[in-house]
């Protein structure tokens, strides 16, 4: 009687716990937030024997030939239309999103994976690639065809049809998986006696337990509560709340890092380094924040859907952005400090060697500015597929639009293009004087498509490099910085031209600004005359133009002061008129 009782007690027992348990899992799945109700990372298929199996028959150009299927979950029934790319994957999108992942699998393809799959399990896998392709995978709906052959309808002017080859496999998105690139593909199949139908191919279905392994709902998605993962504009809370906190926590380190590289190197003796550290610190950091922002956020947070492609896309083309930047920031710093530190001083004329590394680091900052700029353009394009058919598009109208580039930008691809030329045959340096459109002045800098003129009285004159090449200017330094200054000065005809010459040679040799040069200077030489007066000559040289000028403007004042006490200023010019007498004339 005793055993009895306890027998019934115990079973009481077991039957009020089984009651209990089951009404707490019913409560906790009811308490479940959308993303805790994800399929866990954990893999359906743990044997992998049957995976790489060939089930390909002989070979069709129109469709693959199966000779075997997955027993486990069948062939799909023919109330499904699987008949065309742009149907199938509607089958798939569409029972996904109404949460019927067993109808939905049945656009798959298992024919990699084991003859034992259940039917439960292909679902799961099914829920799985759902959410990658929602995550991830922007799909191309104007380029699936809608035809059982897999082409895209043609219209031409003439409204006939246009013949082509059927296709068997479409890609359909991209995604990267341990550095390769996995490709989503349709592909229509053919098993036995069934009509050839298009499936979301094999070897995308293999992929997808890796790939949800990567790119699956992060461990903090799954340990929300449902009362904080109610949803504005299709997002839950949490996440925008989370990633506001991620962007301030992200900021907070690039300031930190901006912060202790300036505090580490501001107290170092060696100069560069103190200043390289003020010169990257803010770009490092933001790299920093950046990349810790990007990590953090892959690794907490996942977004879905359209906006988790734009905001993807956005918080890449950031990444790069920075990194670009930095490396920027990094060859102007080198540029500057081997400006600075290994190139003379230009401001002296006769540095030849100076001007010319100088105008050869000026183009080469530059050129590695704008390979880098190209560079991290690339690498963001080369992040985007879609673009790809940009490219395409562009090189079809490439006539066209070369042509209409060419007009619109002449000015600037013609200024870009006599920059090179520059470069390579020097007409003109960093550090030059020159003469151009009746302005002297130094080049004080050369960029891509304009040079940079300091005049004499500290103004800049902005001259385009086509203007350089194709139009004469006098280049005061190219060879050689000394130049000869002219002082002309009138006098009498009677003025003994010997006593000029030898004042003027007292005058110049006794200048400091005279450079000594006296196979070319002082010279007096009288050049015209006329009725009234001769002309003469007077050069004197010095080692640049503007010391060549204010030692002419000086002889000049020197010279005329010394003919014009020369005889009381006899020798000064005259009018000369001859006067007639009157009382001869009567």
């Amino acid at each position: 009687m005793t055993s009895a009782r306890t027998s019934l007690l115990f079973f009481i027992f077991l039957l009020n716990y089984s009651i209990n348990h089951a009404f707490q899992q019913e409560k906790d799945t009811v308490d479940q937030s959308e993303d805790q109700k994800l399929p866990s990372k954990e893999f359906v298929i743990q044997d992998s024997s049957a995976l790489g199996e060939n089930y390909l028959a002989s070979y069709n150009e129109a469709y693959y030939m199966s000779d075997r299927w997955n027993e486990g979950v069948g062939f799909p029934p023919e109330r499904f239309n699987l008949q065309t790319p742009q149907a199938a994957l509607e089958h798939f999108i569409v029972n996904a999103r109404n949460e019927d992942f067993e109808t939905a699998a049945y656009a798959l393809n298992f024919n990699l994976l084991p003859n034992d799959l259940k039917i439960s399990e292909a679902a799961i896998i099914a829920e799985k690639l759902n959410f990658i392709i929602n995550q991830r995978v922007p799909i191309p709906w104007e380029e699936l065809s809608d035809r059982p052959d897999g082409q895209i309808d043609i219209s031409t002017s003439t409204n006939k049809a246009v013949a082509g080859k059927p296709r068997r496999s479409i890609d359909f998105g991209k995604v990267d998986m341990e550095k390769r690139d996995v490709t989503f593909r349709l592909q229509r199949v053919k098993f036995k006696e069934h009509s050839p139908i298009w499936l979301i191919s094999a070897q995308t279905v293999e992929n997808t337990e890796r790939l949800y392994d990567i790119y699956g709902p992060r461990k903090l998605e799954t340990m929300m509560p449902k009362w904080i993962s109610f949803q504005i504009f299709d997002v839950p809370v949490w996440k925008i709340i989370g990633t506001l906190f991620l962007i301030l926590l992200a900021y907070l380190i690039s300031k930190l890092v901006s912060f202790l590289i300036i505090k580490i190197f501001s107290g170092t003796n060696k100069y560069w380094i103190k200043n390289i550290a003020n010169r990257l610190a803010s770009p490092t950091g933001g790299a920093v924040g950046m990349l810790a922002f990007y990590l953090l956020l892959n690794n907490l947070i996942s977004f879905s859907g359209p906006l988790a492609r734009g905001f993807y896309a956005i918080l890449l083309i950031l990444l790069i952005g920075v990194f670009t930047w930095l490396i920027m920031r990094l060859i102007d710093y080198v540029m500057d400090f081997f400006a600075v530190h290994k190139i003379g001083d230009i401001n002296d004329e006769e540095n030849e060697e100076s001007k010319r590394m100088l105008t050869y680091v000026s183009v080469g900052r530059r050129i590695f500015i704008f390979i880098v700029f190209i560079a991290g353009g690339a690498v963001i394009l080369s992040q985007f597929p879609s673009l790809e058919k940009l490219g395409i598009s562009l090189m079809a109208s490439a006539g066209i639009a070369t042509v209409i580039v060419g007009i619109a930008a002449q000015g600037t691809l013609g200024n870009i293009i006599a920059g090179v030329q520059i470069a390579l045959t020097k007409p003109v340096r960093i550090g030059d004087s020159v003469i151009i459109k009746d302005h002297f002045g130094y080049v004080e800098d050369l960029t891509f498509t304009y040079m940079i003129l300091k005049t004499w009285d500290l103004r800049r004159v902005v001259i385009p490099l086509k203007t350089v090449i194709s139009e004469s200017f006098e280049n005061l330094s190219m060879t050689n910085s000394q130049t000869i200054g002219v002082v002309e000065v009138y006098a009498d005809h009677r003025i003994d031209v010997s006593k000029v010459r030898s004042k003027f040679e007292e005058l110049v040799k006794n200048s400091d600004k005279w450079d000594g040069d006296e196979d070319k200077a002082p010279v007096v030489q009288v050049t015209e005359m006329d009725s009234k007066s001769i002309k003469i000559r007077c050069l004197c040289s010095a080692k640049d133009f503007l010391t060549t000028w204010d030692m002419h403007c000086e002889l000049r004042e020197k010279i005329v002061k010394y003919i014009a006490e020369l005889e009381d200023g006899f020798f000064l010019t005259k009018e000369r008129v001859e006067l007639e007498d009157k009382k001869k004339t009567e």
